[in-house]
């Protein structure tokens, strides 16, 4: 990752940091800090002595999702098979910085590689879809309480029709042309897509559910081949969590996609409206973060390839 991704990105360097944790909690002031090599689009993280991180937002009204996950990850983590981010402590808006942030416990682990379509079988992605599935069904039987239900920092686009993106996925396949080297068949993706949105629409979810928003590799933790954590719950919200059935064409092979679609028991034309919901935001990284976040970019576009391939099939 290199240099500011937003336009409006708020400059976070770690003296500031370091003064905001020291003023705000000073039994916390010994501890070395210290960037993070890999961090979030949405937080700028930091790791402060060996079992914490600092995440400060990045843009100007990022302080709604550190209050969410303050408030929700407790009641959902709860729920989850693995270990979720725990909110320590919740520093307010001080010198000079406009937001709140964020003290969580640092959670070990490793993520999951993307995978290409032409990626042989893999007993340990099977694995890992056993987990995914796992943690997937567990969100949508978690009880969503009342007073989530009614709070409208948990309503995000994510949680609604895929079919929404139509026009903002077909802007985006155009504005990839214009990126140099991105390996992709804008054409055929083109076509695909326009079959995805003219197919029916699933019925949107009468009695909405948790989901995560953003269950890809970069959110996923792995400990000794198993999954162990899910990370950043900023886009936790609350609606059609089919959204979160992505992850199968980017960090699953085939076999594997077909293991995790049997154990979360979608029909078809959830399973369909998820494939359209992992190309459509595929599509939608690429002009926004290629120059600033290339990791990111090669996972989303071994996720494209997979919906591709399995379209041709």
């Amino acid at each position: 990752m290199t240099g500011p991704m937003h336009d409006d990105e708020i400059p976070v360097a770690l003296p500031l940091v370091r003064s905001l944790v020291d003023a705000s909690f000073p039994d916390l002031a010994t501890l070395p800090l210290r960037p993070l090599e890999s961090t979030g689009s949405s937080n700028v993280q930091f790791r402060l002595g060996h079992d914490l991180v600092v995440r400060l937002p990045r843009q100007p009204g990022g302080s709604g999702t550190i209050d969410k996950e303050a408030r929700w990850l407790p009641v959902v983590g709860a729920a989850l098979p693995v270990s979720v981010p725990e909110v320590v402590a919740v520093g307010e808006p001080a010198l000079g910085y406009g937001e709140r942030w964020s003290i969580v416990r640092w959670l070990p682990g490793v993520h999951p590689p993307a995978v290409e379509p032409s990626a042989p079988g893999d007993p340990r992605r099977r694995l890992l879809a056993e987990d995914l599935a796992a943690v997937v069904l567990a969100l949508k039987r978690a009880p969503v309480p009342g007073d989530a239900r009614s709070d409208p920092d948990l309503r995000w686009y994510r949680g609604e029709p895929v079919v929404a993106l139509a026009e903002a996925t077909f802007a985006a396949v155009e504005r990839c042309r214009r990126i140099p080297g991105l390996g992709l068949d804008l054409d055929a993706v083109t076509d695909v897509w326009t079959e995805m949105v003219a197919t029916p629409a699933v019925e949107h979810a009468q009695d909405p559910r948790w989901l995560h928003g953003d269950l890809v590799a970069e959110n996923l933790l792995l400990t000794d081949g198993r999954l162990s954590a899910v990370l950043d719950f900023g886009g936790l919200s609350i609606g059609d969590p089919t959204v979160d059935l992505v992850a199968a064409w980017e960090v699953l092979d085939r076999p594997a996609r077909e293991t995790f679609r049997r154990l979360v028991d979608v029909d078809d034309p959830t399973w369909e409206q998820a494939r359209a919901w992992a190309l459509a935001l595929g599509m939608m990284t690429f002009p926004y973060y290629w120059d600033t976040m290339p990791a990111r970019c090669a996972n989303r576009l071994a996720m494209v390839r997979s919906v591709l391939a399995d379209a041709a099939r």
